[in-house]
């Protein structure tokens, strides 16, 4: 028998390294809660074997109990191996973190590394992660009332579930733990999940250009999570392009953005985001990109860069996950985002302040087509100038705007720039020569503060005002 050192297998070739075995011990048993030590065998696995007596047993299992904590109760054996007497130890513990002589170790590879009050905080999170999962606790306010009754019955239609009832299909699905109902049955099952769960909901967002500065549109969606992914799928298809190609004499549309793609996104935003958390799911549709994003970082320590590789990661909500999984909704973690590259190339994924965020880049933005001199913002009040101005007097020039606000013309030039390019003005004629004229885009809408403006003596504000009335 080959005997090798592993991250569950220590090896010590006399009893004279005691100590070195007991953190060996506590080290193994907080990366993995089980593990073996043998004394006789030296760590390339020469065996030499060792005197053993019963004195020396007693002894092993004093010390190891001495100076562990919590307390273990391994099994230690005389055994013989090649002819020659070892001390074979097995030992196991699930109360992470183990302390060897009052500090914490973590067995990487074959060697016991000293944990940071960091990552002794980071086990015992792990040590209560079964507890700490929202998708399966109870929720005490759910009643059977509030269990919408057709959405259980179209749920088992599309698991393909036979419906015998609804308390049957909600013990079947293990929503239910006795008569109590779990977390999950409230973003699947109920008629109103708001009501329970403040922040499901889905926000989103169209904006003008590349930040955040002009909204062009706001929605904000309710429903139970099957509703809630379809709706998001639905916003991101109707915000942006669909371009075409014909096929003999059919059509075919092709989005800017692949829908499968953005399915998979939201759902993985829905299925391992973080429902303790009072932020909401969010889809931002910008000119250039669609960002998909979800409160919570990725579960168990994993970085992106191990889930492509194919490293399983741990859910956050296994129970939201499976049900999704049960109709066809969303990939196993780490398969999703692999299903959204092979869809979208240049997709990009980011996990920064406790946010995941999916972003895609939008195929009909050409930023050639945007002129460098066109600012990210223009400050509401100023802008609410000089669209007051613009409105007043058509043929105001840049250089009375200028002169008007005590702001240089370079900056006012940068400022119609960018209200041209949000489609709120447009130029009619010649800029230069007095022959041209602006036009208001669309109904402008003022904020009830006023900017003081003056034209020609008399105060915009208040002539804006006059005619309002």
């Amino acid at each position: 028998m080959e005997f090798i050192e592993s991250e569950q297998l220590e090896l010590k070739a006399t009893t004279a390294e005691l100590k070195e075995a007991v953190i060996a011990v506590a080290a193994i048993l907080n990366k993995h809660q089980n593990g073996e030590l043998y004394f006789g065998i030296k760590n390339n696995g020469e065996i030499n074997g060792q005197q053993v007596t019963d004195k020396t047993l007693r002894y092993v299992a004093q010390t190891i109990s001495d100076n562990i904590e919590p307390k273990i109760f391994p099994i230690i054996e005389n055994v013989v191996i090649e002819d020659k007497q070892c001390i074979y130890v097995k030992f196991w513990g699930k109360e992470i973190p183990y302390y060897a002589y009052g500090r914490a170790y973590i067995r990487v590879s074959d060697q016991d590394r000293q944990l940071s009050a960091k990552e002794i905080e980071n086990l015992i999170l792990e040590k209560n992660r079964e507890k700490m999962r929202w998708d399966n606790q109870i929720c005490e306010e759910m009643t059977f009332k509030d269990i919408d009754k057709k959405r259980v019955i179209d749920f088992a239609k599309m698991a393909e579930q036979k419906f015998v009832s609804v308390e049957n299909v909600l013990q079947t699905l293990e929503v239910m733990k006795g008569n109590k109902f779990l977390n999950s049955a409230i973003v699947f099952f109920d008629k109103s999940p708001r009501k329970k769960l403040f922040n499901f909901r889905l926000r989103c967002a169209v904006f003008a250009g590349t930040t955040t500065a002009t909204i062009l549109d706001r929605q904000e969606f309710e429903g139970d999570i099957l509703q809630l992914i379809e709706q998001g799928i639905e916003y991101v298809r109707k915000n942006t392009h669909v371009g075409m190609r014909v096929e003999g004499a059919q059509r075919i549309d092709i989005p800017e953005i692949n829908l499968e793609a953005v399915r998979e996104a939201i759902i993985n935003s829905y299925c391992h985001r973080d429902y303790y958390d009072s932020e909401s799911v969010e889809i931002a549709i910008y000119q250039d990109r669609v960002e998909i994003r979800n409160p919570g970082s990725i579960f168990g320590g994993l970085t992106i860069e191990q889930l492509l590789k194919g490293e399983a990661g741990k859910r956050r909500n296994p129970l939201i996950a499976e049900l999704l999984h049960r109709v066809h909704f969303g990939e196993k973690w780490g398969r999703g985002l692999k299903l959204i590259l092979e869809k979208e190339k240049e997709s990009i994924f980011r996990d920064v302040a406790e946010v995941f965020t999916t972003t895609f880049k939008r195929k009909g933005y050409i930023k050639e087509n945007v002129p460098d001199n066109v600012p990210d913002n223009v400050p509401d009040k100023r802008r609410n100038e000089i669209l007051a101005m613009i409105q007043k007097d058509s043929h105001i020039t840049i250089s009375q705007i200028s002169v008007v606000l005590k702001v240089n013309e370079k900056t006012i030039k940068r400022d119609i720039e960018k209200l041209k390019h949000e489609g709120k003005i447009k130029r009619i004629g010649p800029e230069s020569g007095g022959k041209g004229h602006w036009e208001i885009v669309g109904k402008i809408e003022y904020k009830k503060e006023h900017s003081g403006i003056y034209k020609k003596g008399k105060d915009v504000n208040k002539e804006r005002d006059d005619d309002e009335k």
